[in-house]
């Protein structure tokens, strides 16, 4: 990165160091963080809303929206998460290359043929022509798009709970001053499910963050990925040789993550006081007695 690390080895002590922490490799590592943070910055809102969605139709009188709500909580429940995060990427990434090849390829070559599903350059997602960043994306997509649907059937269960605990009798009273039930749902029901929903909420945040290494076996070039080949030793092949460092850089992989649920456990905590503010419930009725009179 500096002139003076034109030739590492003639370069000794901190120098080496400097020049060794400002490696193109190392960059990298270093902006693999934000990979994790944007990462999660995508794929919390996303599961949010498709829980909240999952949980809406397992509350429907209409009885196919009501099954596909709970079999999609179900179904992704009941399957071990890693099934999933390697599933999705592959079946949407499929079912991409499959439409395209109807609308660009001949349609006389079969797609599947036996095992192997094969479709022609035009219609591959992304193209070979295309650079290199339009390919991480694309990776990074199909990845966030497996967190979205594993986390969104948790969150749909844990609204879901949210809303049946919501006390029956403040939504008949709102029916009997002659609201209609999507008024009940968007005027009383919803806001009051959060002061619920926040404990199962939390621990699925966290959960969320400790599920991210998950990256590094869809193909996504994350923290772990670079601690691992950082980590290792190198020799004299290479124009940093050391030993065995992993030890150091998972020590940091750690800091990161302990940081990440200290920072989550007070913005939570903080959250959650403001959303049981005024409730009926416990945490609501503790605010209220530590109010002097």
């Amino acid at each position: 990165m500096f002139a003076t690390c034109a030739d590492p080895k003639a370069l000794e002590g901190l120098a080496w160091l400097m020049c060794y922490l400002t490696s193109g490799k190392n960059l990298l590592f270093y902006a693999s963080f934000g990979t994790v943070l944007l990462l999660l910055l995508i794929t919390a809102p996303l599961a949010l809303m498709m829980g909240f969605g999952g949980a809406l139709a397992a509350r429907s009188r209409i009885a196919p929206l009501r099954w596909l709500g709970r079999g999609y909580a179900l179904i992704v429940r009941g399957v071990p998460d890693i099934v999933f995060f390697l599933f999705v990427p592959i079946a949407v990434d499929q079912g991409i290359e499959w439409l395209r090849a109807k609308a660009l390829c001949d349609p006389s070559v079969p797609i599947r043929q036996g095992n192997e599903f094969l479709v022609c350059a035009a219609a591959k997602m992304p193209l070979s022509t295309a650079p290199q960043w339009i390919h991480q994306v694309y990776g990074f997509g199909l990845a966030a798009a497996a967190f979205a649907v594993v986390f969104g059937a948790f969150a749909a269960n844990v609204l879901l709970g949210a809303m049946q605990a919501v006390p029956r009798a403040q939504l008949e009273t709102a029916e009997a001053y002659g609201m209609s039930d999507r008024q009940v749902t968007r005027r009383i029901l919803i806001p009051q499910m959060w002061s619920y929903a926040v404990p199962g909420l939390s621990n699925l945040w966290m959960v969320l963050i400790k599920a991210t290494p998950l990256l590094f076996l869809l193909g996504v070039e994350d923290i772990v990925y670079w601690a691992r080949d950082l980590g290792g030793s190198k020799t004299s092949a290479f124009a940093y040789p050391h030993g065995d460092w992993r030890l150091y850089y998972f020590l940091v992989v750690l800091c990161f993550y302990l940081g990440m649920t200290w920072l989550s456990e007070r913005v939570i905590r903080r959250l959650a006081g403001r959303l049981s503010r005024g409730q009926a419930t416990l945490a609501g009725e503790a605010q209220r007695r530590a109010v002097p009179a």
